[in-house]
Parts: structure tokens; sequence; C-alpha cells
């Protein structure tokens, strides 16, 4: 029999002592070091490769190879139904890769999932569950219409000697694991959920994935302060981190993409929640933008971009007397740093006297943007609120403001030019120094260039 050892772990970041610590010297946190009974590491056998050893397998040592010699071949990826996350992804499912998705309890990971193992064509995917039973699972199955397909297979189990040993006769395409807290290996002697049964789990999918070439998607549970629970070196050792996100009491959610080591992490993907499932949303612009019947001022349209995805966003702005001797600063969806030092450009460029009033800023739709283009349309909603003056609602704004009040030039303008274009804006505002190369006659929208806030503010405002 294995000799055991006690370690202690830190239960955010993983850090690993052979005593208590009051303080983990990784992550600084306090209180955070808990004692588990883990084997011996050298009597450890993977539960992947134990299970392999029995069919007659043995892994080939690699060797060192010249990089000039090493053959690439693109990657042939696995196209699912769902276009949201095959765009998020890179451009579908790379072969071999390990993706771990998070979010806030009911938000739809399970559901995402399930839809993705029911619709991906001519792939035989394995849905592992160690949190509902399968009468939960087909219930929910025939509540997303999908319970056609015949090469989905669904397994209720927590063991990963029992998933592995299923593994091997089932021969899946796609694998889900929902979700790794769940999961318990042998070869660690703590309990389902702590720090080294989760690093233990994934590193045993981790071989699995990359020697069989399957790809793998984990569901991770997330802490109270948003991050994704169990220690910080799970999303090290993942390809990708996925983050669904939204709030239940709205219909919308967002899947964001944290990591991605096969394309672009800031892609990002948005769903419509129905009884039937999430819905995918083409055009996210038109849910962007409020419905009104009257204009009202403190409203301006930026042309953003997430990704490579341009993205039209409505930026609501409130600035009122403050009622207090200390006037409040809010932003929802907005850095409010940014804020602050737009508002200090605004004060000291411009004298607008904005340092005894209170301001709140809103991005409408729920979306947390990080676009400094945007910044323009910031500017324009908050003159517009504090002078009561409402703006038209066919213009829209793709600028960032410097601290001396200049209009800064900002990426890919034409794609910005056309998604205004497509949703029938009649004005955009930009930089003059996006003009440069650039074809306004092909446009039908009316391009303004603008080198100053000043200049905006006579456009605008008079």
């Amino acid at each position: 029999m294995a000799k055991t050892k006690s370690a202690y772990f830190c239960q955010s970041c993983g850090y690993e002592s052979p005593k208590w610590l009051g303080q983990c010297p990784s992550c600084k946190g306090w209180n955070t070091f808990v004692e588990e009974v883990v084997e011996k590491a050298s009597s450890r056998v993977p539960e992947w490769r134990s299970t392999a050893a029995t069919k007659g397998e043995s892994k080939r040592a690699n060797k060192a190879a010249i990089i000039h010699e090493i053959v690439y071949s693109e990657e042939q990826r696995i196209l699912t139904a769902d276009k949201e996350l095959n765009r998020v992804l890179g451009g579908g499912i790379v072969p071999g890769s390990l993706v771990l998705i998070g979010g806030e309890p009911g938000i739809g990971k399970s559901t995402l999932m399930l839809q993705v193992a029911l619709t991906v064509p001519n792939v035989k995917t394995l849905y592992i569950s160690g949190e509902e039973s399968e009468q939960q699972i087909k219930m929910r199955a025939e509540r997303l219409l999908q319970t056609a397909k015949a090469d989905c297979y669904i397994l209720t189990e927590t063991s990963m000697q029992h998933i592995f040993k299923q593994i091997d006769q089932v021969q899946p395409t796609l694998l889900v694991i929902d979700s790794i807290q769940t999961l318990h290996s042998s070869q660690i002697e703590s309990a389902p959920g702590s720090v080294s049964q989760v690093r233990e789990c994934t590193a045993e999918l981790l071989r699995f994935a990359k020697e069989t070439n399957t790809p793998v998607f984990i569901v991770g549970h997330i802490t109270k302060d948003g991050s994704i629970a169990g220690p910080k070196v799970l999303e090290h050792m993942v390809d990708t981190v996925l983050q669904f996100e939204g709030d239940r009491n709205h219909v919308y959610r967002i899947l964001r993409a944290v990591k991605n080591r096969f394309g672009s992490s800031s892609e990002l993907g948005i769903y419509e929640m129905q009884g039937s499932g999430l819905r995918e949303v083409s055009n996210p612009s038109e849910i962007m933008l409020s419905q009104r019947e009257e204009q009202v001022s403190g409203t301006a349209v930026a042309a953003m971009l997430e990704g490579m995805r341009p993205i039209m966003i409505e930026v609501q702005a409130l600035v009122s007397n403050s009622a207090y001797g200390t006037p409040q600063r809010s932003s929802t969806g907005f850095d409010t740093k940014r804020l602050n030092m737009l508002l200090a450009v605004l004060e000291k460029r411009f004298g607008f006297r904005l340092s005894a009033q209170d301001v709140f800023l809103n991005i409408a739709g729920g979306l947390r943007v990080e676009d400094p283009a945007i910044d323009l349309a910031v500017i324009a909603a908050l003159i517009s609120s504090q002078q009561d003056i409402a703006l038209s609602p066919h213009i829209t704004f793709a600028g960032e403001v410097g601290l001396s009040g200049e209009i800064r030039a900002v990426n890919r303008i034409e794609q910005r030019i056309q998604e205004a274009e497509k949703l029938g804006f009649v004005q955009i505002f930009i930089s003059k120094y996006n003009t440069k190369g650039l074809d306004a006659k092909k446009y039908d929208i009316a391009i303004r260039p603008m080198a100053t806030l000043e200049d905006v503010f006579r456009a605008l405002f008079g």
C-alpha cells in the first residue's frame, strides 16, 4: 500500500505548502490554507494512462526537433450548429483542445453544453454529468427539441476511473464534462471540489485530450467574486477559457472569450434565453439600441468593436445637481476611472462645471465595454444631459478622446462605418486622422471628421 502524506493547499490559487500558513505567499490571501491528504507522488499512476495500459498501449517518448523541420498543417476544426460559439472559439472546435466554460449558477452553462452535444453534425458526443440524473438531462433535451440525434451518449458519473472505462467503450469524438468540481480521482484522497482533486482531474482530461486528439469541454463553477472556482492553475492548463455572463432577470446572455490559444481572446457571442433553449442573436446592435417613442437628452450611440464584430451600442448619461456635499460618480458597463478622466477634460479644457454635479453613466444592453472608441459618445451624452438638449437618434460616434481634448483615430473605422450605414444612421462623427486613405464617396452615410471636442460641440449644439 502506498504511503500517504498530508499537505496544505491554498483554496484561492492552489499553492502547496508542507505546513499551515496564515497568509498565502502566492496570492497574499489570508486563512485560505486547508489540509488535504494526498498520495505520494511517486506511486501515482494517472487514470488515463492506467486505462490505456490495460490495452497494451505505451507512450512513445518525444524527441527534440529543429523548428524549420517541423511540418505544420492547418487544423481541421469541428463546426457546430452554433455560429456564435464557432466565432468565439476562433472558427470552430479544435481537435485535442481543452475548453473551460464558467458562469454563475442558473445562467445556462449546462443548457449551452447540452445544445452543443446534441447538435454537432456527424460527431459522436459523450455528455458526462455529475450534478444531474439521466432523467433530468432527458427532460432538458426534450425541451430543447433536439432528442432526434442518435450520436449523443449520456453518462452520470463522478469517478474518473469509471469515466475513462466508459470513454474506452463509447470512443467519443467530443467530450463534455459537467462539472469539473464534482469529479474525483482515486489517486487523490481528498473531497471532490478541493484544489488537489480539481487539478488532478483536469490534468487527466488534458492528457486524454492531447493523446487522443479529442476535444473536451469542461464546465466550471465560479466564486462569489466572479472568478472560476478552484486553483488559478486550472485556467493556465486549459487552451480556452469562456465566460458565460448575464443577468438571470433578463433574457440575454453573453459568451465571452477570456483566453484562447486558437483565436482572438476578445470575441463575444450573444444569446437569448427562451423556453426552448438558447437562441443565437445574429445582429446584437438591434437589442443594444433602445426603442423610444420620443427623443430625450443624455443618450448617444457609439460604434464599437468586440473582437471582429462591430456593434452599435447606446450610451446613457444623467447629469444632475448634487443633493449632498460630495457629488456621486457611478458607471455601469464603463470604466469609472476613464469616466473621471473625461469629466476632468471637460472641466479643464472647455469650462463645463461638472465637479459639483452628480454623474451617472450606463451602457444599455448589459455590455461591459473596453473599446476607447466610445469616448466621443460618452462625452456627447454627458453634455447632452447637462445642457438638456436631445441629440438626433440618426447620429453615431466613433473616436477616442485625449487629455488635451483632441479626437484620436481608432482602428478598423471602415467596419464601424459599414455597420452604422447598415442600421440606417445618417451621420457618423469620427476623427479627422481616420480619413487618410478613406473613400467617403462609397458610403451613403455622411462622414463628419472632427479634430477636437470643440468642433463636435459646435456641430451638435451650435
